[in-house]
């Protein structure tokens, strides 16, 4: 349970990348309308629909060395869990694919100790409808079954107060309370349900409180307005982020939302202090990985590993750059030794150290494979 963390740290984490390796194919969000990851420059870049280049290149969500090296970075940086962004269960456009990559980094966060919840996309549900001819609460609610069936009741799922969390990026399909009520009908335990900032009039009585997000004012006067909610909210969830610089236009999907620069790392320097400014119980990093809209903490070759080593200070862990380093020397490896059974044996033990917050012992077995 999350009851008396103060502070507990969630991702958010998007689970919808496809890479030709793994999965045979390029997938959207490294592609968009008009980028090639085929196309390979100077430097040894993909070309993808984003402004920021992951450090280990473009990956797909399903790759097990890759979740591995996602969850031993957020350990190091005294991440608690993630917060899955979560298309739906219905084997429509690109969602039965999202679905397996959520339920393949889910399948790895018991070893690691982290845990994780639900952010559901419930306008989905819509797309559900217009293309099955289901309607759509039927469909919302097959998706919450099969939360329940297959999350709900996990261990490692993030509860309040003995419920599940759900949190719902909106609503922006399902305005209706009354629609809420419904869908959330059949489930044994009501769900501490929360929806975007200043969408709880979409909810009515189902919701428990709210999620903060992104603030495009530079005086954040929109995520102070938020937090000073919190004496009124049963339950609020703040957010911290390093930048908002999307790639919409240039993919070619849309118009851009906005920019909000790095700084060298003082937007999300910012965003940390408001959020211990107000003495929020609960934090959300927005975000790990979503390279569409740039709001990106993994490492990256523009920025290296500097949103991790704020929210390493932020955190207050006895690690720094040196150990998220380490980590990434163990995900290269792995690929160096690939077809080495006996050097895999090897890095099986080194991720055993590094999982039970082991560097100096990981770093040691490590430097054994050259």
């Amino acid at each position: 349970s999350l009851l008396g963390c103060y502070m507990c740290k969630r991702h958010s984490y998007m689970p919808w990348y496809q890479s030709k390796d793994v999965s045979g194919y390029w997938g959207s969000h490294w592609r968009m309308t008009n980028r090639n990851p085929e196309i390979v420059d100077e430097t040894g870049k993909r070309q993808i629909a984003s402004h920021y280049y992951p450090l280990i290149d473009p990956y797909d969500s399903q790759d097990p060395d890759v979740i591995d090296y996602h969850v031993l970075l957020m350990k190091y940086a005294g991440v608690d869990g993630i917060l899955i962004d979560w298309y739906g269960s219905h084997a429509v456009y690109d969602y039965r694919i999202n679905l397996s990559g959520s339920n393949a980094v889910i399948d790895r966060l018991d070893d690691a100790g982290l845990q994780f919840a639900i952010v559901y996309e419930e306008y989905t549900a819509g797309n559900v409808a217009t293309q099955m001819g289901k309607p759509a609460i039927t469909a919302a609610r097959e998706d919450i079954a099969y939360m329940q069936t297959n999350y709900f009741q996990q261990e490692g799922y993030i509860t309040l107060d003995e419920a599940p969390l759900l949190l719902t990026f909106g609503p922006r399909y399902f305005r209706q309370p009354a629609q809420w009520t419904e869908i959330f009908r059949d489930l044994p335990t009501a769900p501490v349900f929360l929806p975007l900032w200043d969408h709880g009039a979409f909810t009515g009585d189902t919701d428990r409180g709210e999620f903060g997000w992104v603030d495009f004012n530079a005086d954040l006067r929109v995520m102070e307005t938020f937090y000073r909610k919190s004496p009124y909210l049963d339950v609020l969830i703040g957010s911290a982020y390093p930048r908002f610089d999307d790639y919409y236009e240039e993919g070619g999907t849309g118009t851009s939302y906005g920019n909000i620069p790095f700084n060298d790392g003082a937007t999300l320097q910012a965003t940390l202090a408001k959020a211990t400014e107000h003495e929020a119980k609960y934090l959300q990093l927005v975000t790990w990985n979503d390279y569409g809209e740039g709001t990106v903490i993994e490492p990256t070759r523009e920025d290296g590993f500097r949103c991790l080593t704020l929210i390493q200070e932020f955190t207050g862990v006895p690690y720094g750059e040196a150990e998220l380093q380490l980590v990434y020397d163990y995900y290269q490896k792995k690929q160096t030794y690939k077809n080495n059974t006996a050097a895999l044996q090897t890095l099986e033990r080194v991720y055993a150290l590094l999982v039970s917050l082991q560097p100096h012992g990981a770093k040691d077995l490590l430097a054994q494979l050259p």
